[in-house]
């Protein structure tokens, strides 16, 4: 059966099954969960894969699913992917009562990977390709909750924050030569795609300050002040913006999580969660390196003592050229013959766990319409669900059946051309190195 046929036969097998795909994701999308609490959204994936008559692995790390085919191939194998945690957004009007809210798309991720596997596994295609493919709904990629994520580090329950950095860890993605997925984002005029994305890398930073607490009214003299030194170091990042050049798109966000008890005490503890964002992993290392001087310094000034827990969050995100044209040719097809659509490139100061594994192996992460509004804002909604959960289904569908038929000789050409940045030995040493603890004390 020639390719065309098997294309045809994917496409037809997901319009067929468009309603059940849709509703996967409104079903995901109304049980809004964050990162390695994602109970009911991993049961919704799991059950939808098995319903096609595969074996499901559930908890592949924590929580997450994933299903096997074509195991008895020679050839390469394919991971499609689709995160399952959801942000924090109290504003939305879908927001659960803790806030929850899925105003990232992760839903639409995991529903177009379904769709995806809908095409794949129940037109009978599978059969014709010479590779295999993993399907996975992945856990806890926003980088959020972290005192969550703390408390099961601490349990051993997981050794990064990151779903995708867990699975690396665990070997889960050991014999995984390419991956896939898409993430939804709302595009202005007429355009509905971007091909390919640079997308920052970041550190993650737990920042304890400790002071020393006293009557804030009777004697403040004999305090020290942990909100002090926390907006002391506000100041010294802000004076560091300078020196960052342009082309790195250094980023840092902080929030205060802590920043006192009771108002009439000088605050003795104040934590703060931070990011610092960069696009290459030099430019992360030494915007970290001051962002530290700066938080260094305001504990020294003040007195007190600072805490600094580094751990490297996610890696800058750079697809496979050959796996992006193979792509944006078959979405071109799917929307109609042309590509003014489309966006080829765009450079963002976001970052995702994906970034990791296209650091490893080749990979594609387009992003798609469908939706209106910023994401992680009470703006978001989707507009197209068609757009939004059917249309990037059959593109990655029709992109596993261009690498993988013919002995798989597109795939097989794309892995040994690619250069990749890290093994994953020298990658799991990289990320060992950068979590370290800096402690600063200069309370007498």
């Amino acid at each position: 059966m020639n390719k065309k046929e098997l294309k045809r036969l994917v496409l037809e097998e997901i319009d067929k099954n468009k309603d059940k795909i849709i509703e996967a994701g409104r079903s995901i999308y109304k049980t809004p969960e964050l990162g390695y609490k994602e109970v009911k959204s991993t049961k919704i994936a799991s059950e939808f894969l098995k319903s096609l008559g595969v074996e499901v692995v559930d908890n592949i790390a924590v929580t997450g699913c994933m299903t096997s085919l074509n195991k008895d191939k020679d050839g390469p194998k394919i991971a499609v992917m689709g995160e399952l945690d959801s942000v924090v957004c109290p504003d939305h009007k879908d927001a659960n009562e803790i806030g929850n809210i899925h105003c990232c798309g992760h839903n639409i991720q995991v529903a177009g990977m379904l769709g995806c596997a809908v095409g794949i596994i129940s037109s009978g295609v599978l059969k014709y390709l010479d590779g295999k493919i993993d399907f996975m709904a992945v856990p806890s990629e926003e980088c959020i909750d972290l005192e969550f994520r703390k408390s099961l580090q601490e349990k051993n329950e997981i050794k990064y924050v990151g779903g995708k950095q867990e699975l690396l860890y665990r070997g889960i993605l050991d014999d995984v030569d390419m991956a896939m997925m898409f993430h939804a984002l709302n595009f202005e005029e007429n355009k509905n795609c971007v091909i390919k994305s640079y997308t920052n890398g970041f550190v993650s930073k737990h920042v304890t300050f400790i002071g020393r607490a006293s009557h804030a009214g009777i004697a403040p003299h004999e305090g020290i002040n942990a909100l002090n030194m926390a907006s002391l170091a506000t100041n010294n990042i802000n004076a560091q913006r300078e020196t960052f050049k342009d082309e790195d798109r250094v980023r840092i966000s902080t929030v205060i999580n802590h920043g006192g008890d009771i108002v009439n005490v000088v605050p003795s503890k104040v934590t703060i969660e931070a990011m610092v964002r960069a696009a290459t992993v030099e430019a992360m290392i030494d915007a970290n390196e001051k962002v530290n001087r700066s938080l260094h310094a305001a504990a020294m000034a003040l007195g007190g003592e600072v805490i600094i827990e580094d751990t490297i969050g996610y890696l800058p995100l750079d697809s496979d050229d050959s796996m992006d044209f193979i792509f944006k040719r078959n979405y071109v097809e799917l929307v109609g013959g042309s590509e003014e659509s489309i966006i080829d490139v765009i450079k963002t100061a976001g970052s995702t766990d994906f970034g990791d594994i296209s650091q490893i192996i080749p990979c594609i992460h387009p992003w798609i319409g469908g939706v209106s509004g910023s994401l992680h804002t009470k703006d978001y909604y989707i507009n197209d669900e068609e757009l939004a959960y059917i249309i990037p289904a059959k593109a990655m569908a029709m992109t596993i059946i261009d690498l993988l038929v013919d002995d798989a000789n597109v795939a097989k050409d794309i892995i040994e051309k690619f250069k990749p940045t890290f093994t994953k030995e020298s990658y799991l040493d990289f990320m060992d190195k950068n979590t370290n603890t800096y402690k600063y004390d200069y309370k007498k």
